[in-house]
């Protein structure tokens, strides 16, 4: 169930590091659930609750493996071709709607096992020492998330204003990519009444719409940039975006169903479902100056100030990330193609 949170990140390093109130060596976007991932880079992604799975190391996807849907049919066991031979698959209780089957053995995983929280969980911050903390920032605007020489990512947030609330109820609606003189854009289109089967995920490269055929394991491959691909997961609103030795995209296009709405006020209407990203990363190749709302957690110098004795801490310093655009590199921490160090963002909201 979706709590008041903003959405959120989880990232992991390659190396330990030591900083006040080390814990796991991971940063992540999770809700108040703290849920820890283990992958031998970076992970920006939405977290469940911690299980013994999600303590493990992450894998990456199986090359020979399929995502099955067997909720959407009413049923637990899915019947499935693999290899001209047939499984007949039934996904774990922890993700009864949606399921990775490996084809050599017909097991069964959830996707979150191997990019923690990705369909798991619902959004939050965590740190890479392992604490949890809000970033609520505010509707319809955009923010640098990761920030190095060489990457720029902002998140562009959608939200609904509660006036009993002296803030936002904030989701991702998309992502915006800058690498080398590279634009990419991963959204979730606006939609009014949520339908599974039909795909509301936004792809653009550079300003060309990306074409993605709607077969699992279709893929698209970019003729300016070598190792750049998209793979659809799912038919409709999952796909993994890659950049061979930069960064592993995996990012699903979801709503905020009416059940959600209710209990927790929302405010869904007829004419929007609130549709936004449950989004995961993992990047090769960042620098110990990155910066932005996740990135400045996992830096060298970085020390935890916030009360960890507090249920959930919030990170000020709304000013010090927004950016003018989904692509502008003008926040105050930005790194992208720059050389000068910035010093650390210590601003706590009030």
């Amino acid at each position: 169930t979706h709590n008041e949170l903003p959405t959120c990140i989880l990232a992991n390093r390659d190396k330990p590091i030591k900083l006040a109130h080390a814990g796991p060596r991971y940063v992540a976007m999770a809700r108040p659930a703290s849920c820890m991932g283990a992958v031998a880079t970076v992970l920006v992604v939405l977290c469940a609750a911690v299980s013994s799975a999600a303590a493990q190391p992450r894998r990456p996807l199986p090359p020979n493996s399929r995502v099955i849907h067997p909720g959407r049919f009413g049923k637990r066991a899915q019947t499935l071709t693999c290899d001209f031979t047939p499984c007949v698959a039934t996904c774990p209780k922890r993700c009864p709607e949606e399921c990775l089957v490996v084809c050599s053995s017909c097991k069964t995983y959830c996707l979150c096992d191997f990019y923690p929280g990705f369909i798991c969980g619902d959004p939050c911050f965590t740190g890479a020492d392992g604490n949890n903390f809000y970033f609520h920032g505010k509707k319809d605007k955009d923010f640098c998330v990761v920030s190095d020489a060489n990457l720029h990512i902002n998140a562009h947030f959608i939200g609904k204003h509660d006036p009993s609330m002296s803030r936002d109820f904030t989701w991702i609606q998309a992502v915006g990519v800058r690498f080398a003189d590279h634009r990419l854009y991963v959204g979730a289109k606006k939609t009014a009444k949520w339908n599974n089967d039909v795909d509301r995920l936004e792809l653009a490269f550079d300003g060309a719409p990306i074409d993605v055929a709607g077969d699992i394991g279709a893929q698209w491959q970019s003729t300016d940039v070598h190792g750049l691909t998209v793979t659809r997961i799912s038919m409709t609103n999952n796909v993994r975006v890659e950049l061979k030795g930069v960064f592993d995209i995996m990012t699903k296009a979801v709503p905020i169903t009416k059940e959600d709405s209710r209990v927790h006020n929302y405010g869904v209407t007829e004419d929007d479902s609130l549709a936004h990203l449950d989004i995961g990363f993992k990047f090769y190749d960042l620098t110990g100056d990155v910066h932005g709302v996740l990135g400045q957690t996992y830096r060298p110098d970085y020390v935890n100030k916030f009360n960890v004795s507090s249920s959930m801490p919030v990170m000020g310093g709304v000013a010090s990330f927004v950016s003018s655009d989904i692509f502008a590199t003008d926040c105050k921490v930005a790194r992208f193609g720059r050389k000068a160090d910035i010093s650390m963002v210590t601003a706590r909201a009030n």
